[in-house]
């Protein structure tokens, strides 16, 4: 099976460095600088699970052709048109597994390449880029599931699933896609836009007076709107969020706070600014919502300026 990355930035360059290293046939699609570095450097990669320094395949824009069998697609959403535009020349019959967070870029990924092309995906895993290239993976942690949308991507899925086992990240073929994608939106706009309006990790939040009571109603501010969509969160997911919310020990801080630390670009508009959308569009209260939505906003405006 030919699998082609888009990106080897964070997400991209880990799972599909993994699997580089067990022997499967990948080559990364990125820009002619990360290309250059690659070729010098090789993808490196820094983790308690594993250090990982090997060359690898890749192509550009230029020199991309069709002919592969599946696509992870990871890039920041405000990256992805033109990482649609990059792709399109390799994705011709291609099964493409869009790692993004949120859900919007489902309808500009099933307007350029078909519906029946584009399946469901889900990366659960603390990863960045650092300056040199080298990527860092934070903790143990590396959950990655993918699943059909339609019947006619059934049997594709479940092939791409058994064919990534020898990466040892657990690839995990799900039945019920839609449903984890929409907890993982409810979980990160939660944690990421309250993060990046209180300027601190979870933990850090949950330490505060009323911190863990701010993020279990951002929380349902959110799983309202996905309930609404016909997804709302299992009692599992609703456990699993309020012990993360309650842990004063729980280090974990979203990348998007880890970006607006740094001075990047954030996600905003397809996380925090898509989620309001929807919950206007139902005439839903969302006040936390709202306010981290105006942070975030300020941010964008003074780091444009």
């Amino acid at each position: 099976m030919r699998i082609l990355v888009l990106g080897a930035g964070g997400i991209g360059g880990y799972f599909g460095g993994r699997l580089a290293a067990a022997g499967l046939d990948v080559t990364f699609l990125v820009r002619d600088r990360r290309a250059g570095l690659l070729a010098r450097d090789g993808l490196r990669l820094t983790s308690e699970l594993g250090d990982l320094a090997i060359q690898v395949k890749t192509i550009t824009r230029d020199t991309a052709q069709p002919g592969y069998d599946a696509v992870l697609l990871s890039c920041k959403a405000y990256d992805l048109d033109d990482a649609i535009a990059s792709l399109a020349p390799a994705a011709a019959g291609a099964l493409i597994i869009p790692l993004l967070n949120g859900m919007r870029h489902l309808d500009a990924l099933d307007a350029k390449f078909g519906a029946e092309h584009v399946a469901g995906g889900v990366a659960a895993i603390g990863v960045t880029l650092d300056d040199d290239g080298t990527i860092r993976h934070f903790g143990k942690g590396q959950s990655y599931t993918h699943g059909a949308r339609c019947p006619a991507q059934e049997t594709r899925c479940a092939a791409l699933a058994d064919a990534m086992a020898p990466g040892n990240y657990g690839a995990r073929n799900s039945a019920t896609i839609m449903q984890d994608m929409w907890e993982k939106f409810v979980f990160i706009t939660t944690a990421a836009g309250t993060a990046c309006l209180m300027r601190g990790a979870i933990g850090a939040i949950a330490r505060s007076a009323e911190g863990t009571a701010v993020l279990n109603d951002v929380y349902e501010e959110c799983a309202a709107v996905a309930a609404a969509a016909g997804y709302p969160p299992r009692a599992r997911h609703r456990e699993f969020a309020a012990a993360g919310f309650a842990d004063k020990t729980n280090t974990n801080v979203p990348s998007m706070l880890r970006d607006l630390q740094r001075g990047l670009r954030v996600e905003a508009d397809h996380l925090v600014g898509d989620m309001l959308a929807r919950a206007r569009a139902l005439g839903h209260a969302t006040p936390f919502l709202r306010a981290a939505s105006a942070h975030l906003a300020v941010y964008q405006e003074g780091r444009t300026r």
